[in-house]
């Protein structure tokens, strides 16, 4: 009901600010439960699945990710290992810290600078540019990761991927604690 009643303005705006579109903002998700929190969800052991979509939105990679996370006061470590569907694996550690109330920073080996998230509600937008690998070279490209809690053990994950502002493809992840009742 809600999506088609917001339909039509979009598609009327879009009219008027080709391109532009209507824009998600985090502030949208404020009064939705349960509470996002870092320090919370990656904490202890977790597994995701995912996919990555190229930009005509066919799936060209499929992977699973194992996780560990701990936390320190404001300062959190997820691990992250990666195996792919054609038997490549990898790995990634981040470090988290907590920079305010609905603020949260990051770095890992593989992200250029800072990664900056923000949360309302059940939702993180977690914005970053990471170091890609493809064949010899090495692309700096843009993610920026919107997840959604479903319930306390669950979220799913949907991270658009751009190079110079234009779209590269789509991750999709779900997430689930290990362990976490079905």
């Amino acid at each position: 009901m809600a999506l088609s009643r917001a339909l039509p303005g979009c598609l009327a705006l879009s009219f008027l600010l080709v391109g532009s579109g209507c824009a998600t903002r985090i502030e949208d998700y404020a009064g939705e439960t349960p509470r996002f929190a870092m320090e919370e969800f990656f904490s202890g052991e977790l597994r995701a699945w995912g996919v990555f979509q190229d930009r005509s939105g066919k799936v060209v990679r499929r992977f699973t990710v194992d996780m560990i996370g701990r936390w320190d006061g404001d300062t959190g470590v997820l691990e992250e290992d990666f195996v792919f569907a054609d038997g490549e694996i990898d790995r990634r550690v981040w470090t988290f810290t907590k920079t305010g109330t609905d603020t949260y920073s990051g770095t890992a080996d593989d992200v250029v600078g800072e990664a900056s998230g923000v949360v309302a509600g059940n939702a993180l937008r977690w914005k970053y540019q990471l170091l890609l690998p493809v064949d010899d070279k090495v692309y700096t490209v843009t993610f920026d990761d919107w997840m959604y809690l479903l319930d306390e053990n669950r979220m799913v994950n949907r991270s658009i991927m751009t190079k110079f502002g234009f779209r590269l493809g789509e991750v999709i992840l779900f997430f689930e604690k290990v362990g976490a009742p079905t």
